[in-house]
């Protein structure tokens, strides 16, 4: 095991040895620690400043339900996508107000909607503790001993930095155990709705469209952060540029990445081909179904389902655009080749060879014993939020009586804020799809797992998936906010008596569930966590930082140039404009998701059509980066990530710059259509600065 200082010392070595680690083309999700100012003089012959990567970071935003956004204004406007803001589109709307469909424009201040959970973070503060979650491990410790020991010195480091800021304190995991940092950020949660499109729009193309290109999106919506109850006073926000990004720019992605499989063992890569992803597919075809068929009741199921019906295409576009990649026997060559070359490197070393070179056997130890959990995990669960919230509650009291660092992250004391903040929120629970989800779900898991399952057992205790649902669901009080208050305050011994029947089967499984996550720290985690870092320290003694680490949901920046590509046997231009959204839907007959807002009929001849629509470029991005800013040289803003290709859905676990493109809404769409479509001109005014003091309230200039 390396020291920091040792470490250090082999980085400079590092630079003798790089080879295909190295960031040669525009891959790269990179920490904003160890930007790729090499790669980017090298390419571009422009260096950042601390100052302009600072003034980056403190612009960008996570939403902390998943995606990204960023500050446009000095009055705490972010913009992010429509589908970032979807989950509380639709948890703000009523059969009566619809907001994901019809959209919504506040023209003042006193017209904003307040998001009913949203928590939005901003990344202040990074500090690097690796010494100290190593130095917790000590000599003769068992991998499960290890695991534990890093858990706990995490949790300790959490607790501390939240004790002593007020912020948000997370310790956040690099290079597979090779890094450690702790992650402090300014949170957020009294956050307004300001304005988003229709869907019809925002979404244009539907399910056909969806990671293609060209493209014609408005994929946008804005929120304003106010603290003390009113708009915050942003020092950092970025400038906006309504010309935008033009053909052969340098470019740049500030965003929030979810996850990569790039530094994957290629054991770990082939379970994700012959396990992982054919079982993923095979739920998300099951649950769509099952959606699509409720929806078919009426208009107002069809309201509530849209939300998930969304979101399992998307995941079930991406998921096989992503499984494709790995039957393709050209990367899995490649992802052999990468990792031969990093064991030979370590076997020619005999120091290197003695340390690390157990680590790919365990992994793929490990690997074999994933497949006999897999199934478990897939189908021991029901659906809804309902019984979300009763595991919550069941959940909560057993864990803060252990100490913070034995707890599962959600109750450590740096996470507890924000645990009840969702288990507070007054979104709307829809009883009527709980209930077929509930039983769709229970009758797979009887289907797959057989009656002898303890899981299944005690679920359906001799009854059917149906009957168990409708008594779950119509006799629970857990949809009423102010019930689910009642219980927690009532602490543990109100969830013990509770006879809510969430409560009750949340109680019983509770103990199996327990023991299920002790199974797999034991035989699973612990063992992989322990190569895992092993595998990432030799990554350091061979390849410095000169590579970058898998997303993980932390702040990324990417870099690339706007720029077409081969497609279908021609060539995909750079950009699209208005001229092409028109053809498309003209095309269509305007009928179904080719449709335009009447807005867009009406007013067309109001329209510049030559006005850049969506553009690509070769940013290195992926689910996460929705909604992050594209940003130039100047740190101005002109563009919106909202989209892959689907050539770039194989970039979980390689990139190829050739194809590999992330599709973005023009800046000057944006503003065309505020000024010309939405009646929106004082938040264009916002955006473009010739009115930085936000929207005025009703009756004041």
């Amino acid at each position: 095991m390396f020291t920091r200082s040792s470490r250090q010392l082999r980085l400079v070595a590092a630079f003798v040895l790089l080879c295909s680690w190295s960031a040669i083309a525009d891959d790269g999700m990179w920490t904003f620690d160890n930007p790729p100012r090499k790669q980017l003089k090298e390419l571009y012959g422009f260096e950042p400043t601390q100052e302009w990567l600072d003034h980056v970071r403190l612009s960008s935003v996570r939403f902390n339900d998943g995606g990204s956004g960023a500050f446009v204004s000095a009055n705490g406007l972010v913009l992010t996508n429509h589908h970032v803001a979807r989950g509380q589109l639709q948890k703000l709307s009523s059969p009566q107000k619809n907001y994901v469909a019809d959209g919504f424009y506040a023209k003042t201040l006193t017209d904003e909607i307040k998001a009913t959970d949203l928590e939005l973070n901003v990344l202040v503060g990074m500090e690097d503790v690796t010494s100290r979650v190593l130095a917790s491990v000590k000599p003769g410790m068992s991998a499960k001993e290890a695991l534990d020991a890093r858990k706990a010195a995490m949790a300790q480091i959490s607790k501390e930095s939240k004790e002593k800021t007020g912020l948000r304190s997370d310790v956040v995991t690099f290079y597979q155990g090779g890094e450690y940092w702790l992650y402090t950020y300014k949170k957020y949660t009294d956050v307004r709705l300001v304005m988003a499109p229709e869907e019809q729009i925002a979404f244009f193309g539907g399910d056909a469209d969806n990671f293609t290109f060209p493209r014609y999106d408005l994929d946008m919506a804005f929120f304003r952060v106010y603290e003390n109850g009113k708009p915050l006073n942003t020092e950092h926000y970025l400038r906006w540029k309504t010309s935008g990004a033009v053909d052969g720019e340098l470019v740049f992605v500030s965003g929030h990445p979810g996850s990569t499989n790039r530094l994957q063992t290629y054991a770990q890569t082939e379970y994700q081909r012959d396990c992982a992803y054919p079982m993923r597919l095979k739920s998300y075809e099951r649950r769509l179904a099952l959606l699509k068929t409720y929806a078919a009741r009426g208009a107002e199921q069809a309201r509530q389902a849209r939300g998930q019906i969304f979101g399992i295409e998307n995941g079930l576009k991406a998921s096989g655009g992503e499984y494709r990649g790995l039957l393709d026997k050209t990367l899995m060559a490649k992802k052999a080749a990468e990792e031969k070359d990093f064991r030979d490197r370590i076997a020619a070393n005999p120091e290197w060879q003695r340390q690390y070179a157990w680590a790919w056997d365990t992994i793929a130890a490990t690997t074999e014993r994933s497949k006999a959990s897999l199934r478990y995990k897939t189908f021991r669960q029901i659906s809804g939020r309902a019984f979300t919230f009763a595991t919550t509650l069941v959940q909560y009291f057993e864990e803060i009586k252990k100490p913070n660092g034995e707890r599962t992250a959600q109750y450590q004391d740096a996470n507890l804020e924000s645990t009840k903040f969702r288990l507070f929120s007054p979104a709307p629970v829809y009883p009527e799809l709980d209930e077929a989800q509930v039983a769709d779900g229970l009758a797979h898991a009887l289907a797959e797992l057989g009656p002898a399952d303890p899981w299944v057992k005690i679920v359906l205790d001799g009854k059917g998936p149906s009957d168990v649902a409708r008594e779950l669901v119509r006799g629970t009080q857990l949809a009423d906010v102010a019930v689910r208050k009642a219980l927690f305050q009532g602490g543990e011994k109100a969830v013990a008596a509770s006879q809510d029947p969430m409560i009750v089967l949340a109680r019983k499984l509770e103990p199996l569930n327990r023991d299920a996550r002790a199974w797999e720290e034991k035989n699973i985690s612990s063992s992989s966590a322990r190569a895992s870092q092993a595998i990432g320290e030799a990554r350091f003694a061979v390849y410095g930082k000169s590579t970058y680490p898998d997303a993980t949901f932390t702040l990324r920046l990417s870099y690339g140039t706007v720029k077409g590509y081969p497609m279908n046997g021609t060539v995909a231009p750079s950009k699209t404009t208005l001229y092409g959204l028109y053809d498309r839907s003209y095309s269509f007959d305007q009928k179904g998701d080719f449709a335009l807002p009447q807005r867009f009929i009406d007013r067309r001849a109001s329209l510049d059509l030559s006005t850049p629509s969506n553009f690509v470029s070769t940013c290195d991005i992926i689910g996460g980066n929705s909604g992050s800013p594209v940003i130039n040289k100047a740190g101005e803003y002109v563009g919106l990530i909202f989209d892959g290709n689907i050539e770039s859905l194989p970039g979980r676990f390689l990139y190829t710059e050739e194809s590999n493109r992330a599709v973005s809404v023009h800046s000057a769409f944006i503003i065309e259509s505020l000024r010309k479509l939405y009646d929106a001109g004082p938040l264009a005014d916002e955006l473009e600065g010739t009115h930085q003091l936000g929207l005025a309230p009703a009756g004041q200039k």
